[in-house]
């Protein structure tokens, strides 16, 4: 893969401040260099791994529909505690070790001040710019959270309906075409094959047959489980082609082609598979939207000193 890509970048400034909470610039005088540092670790590690931006888009999300955006998915096991990287959903989440490498930057800049949830939709914000995607100005002051459990992981699987999809994203407050926006994001996503076994191997779910034959051909590799991309056109540049693919029923995930069969996100699909640029802005939207849910701040948790595990 091309260590280089050509960036194209739209601006999106949202107001200074968002609430009585969260602002944009919250570290500006106590540690003006955060937002600086997180972007140039994160850059280092995009030029070496241009995939590490689904990575933390996926761990963003899998972070804030537990518990809301605290960064309780960071937390490692202990003895008589079970973390949330336990459950079957985060066993292949990745980029903790980024998230390790910013945050002991970090702490070296400015001791316990800046957040481990801050640090993960910094870092988010500037992968997405970095693979080609939208910049945008994210609204920090989040506090972390001081319980992680294996127990209270409720989150979508690739095979979840539309409809069940949405419950879980209404629960949070998000609209169908927050939640149709939100999973664009695969655009840039990547699967392993154990998820997609079933869908390959029976012809019944809808599929483009030369898609099918290169997943089977893939995913016959028995020794391991490898990986494939979700967007077959673009892979790893931040762009509206998901939708594009998923129309011609090249979805690889079952959720994902669902979105464009289900009447009651289908025309959501077909608005952005058509305006790139309206897909930027919305996705700006509600990925702001969704790095607020459930936040906590003020002197609510803790500014951990490592994110793996509790001050306490």
């Amino acid at each position: 893969m091309q260590t280089t890509i050509l960036l194209i970048l739209f601006f999106f400034v949202l107001p200074l401040a968002v609430g009585d909470d969260l602002r944009v610039g919250f570290y500006s005088s106590s540690c003006p260099r955060a937002e600086m540092i997180v972007h140039q670790v994160v850059e280092r590690n995009f030029i070496q791994d241009g995939s590490i931006t689904a990575a933390l888009l996926r761990m963003h999300f899998h972070d804030c529909f537990v518990r809301g955006c605290d960064a309780s998915i960071l937390i490692d096991s202990k003895k008589g505690n079970q973390s949330e990287k336990e459950s079957v959903a985060n066993r292949t989440v990745r980029g903790f070790n980024l998230i390790d490498e910013i945050k002991k930057v970090l702490e070296n800049a400015c001791l316990a001040t800046v957040s481990c949830a801050d640090i993960i939709a910094l870092a988010t914000r500037d992968s997405v710019a970095l693979a080609g995607g939208p910049s945008y100005n994210v609204p920090t002051g989040r506090r972390d959270g001081l319980v992680s459990s294996i127990n209270e992981v409720k989150l979508p699987t690739p095979e979840i309906s539309v409809s069940d999809a949405f419950k879980i994203f209404n629960s949070k407050g998000m609209t169908m075409e927050e939640m149709v926006t939100l999973l664009g994001a695969h655009t840039v996503g990547i699967t392993h094959c154990s998820f997609i076994e079933s869908r390959i191997k029976n012809e019944s779910f809808s599929m483009d047959g030369d898609l099918r034959n290169k997943l089977f051909e893939v995913c016959g590799i028995k020794e391991r489980d490898p990986t494939v991309v979700l967007d077959q056109k673009t892979p790893f540049v931040f762009d509206n082609e998901f939708y594009n693919e998923i129309l011609l029923r090249r979805g690889v995930l079952s959720i994902d082609q669902n979105l464009a069969l289900d009447s009651i996100s289908k025309e959501v699909v077909t608005s952005l598979a058509a305006n790139g640029v309206s897909f930027r802005e919305k996705f700006v939207g509600a990925v702001v939207k969704m790095g607020k849910i459930d936040v906590l701040t003020g002197n609510e948790g803790e500014i951990r000193k490592n994110c793996r595990v509790f001050n306490s």
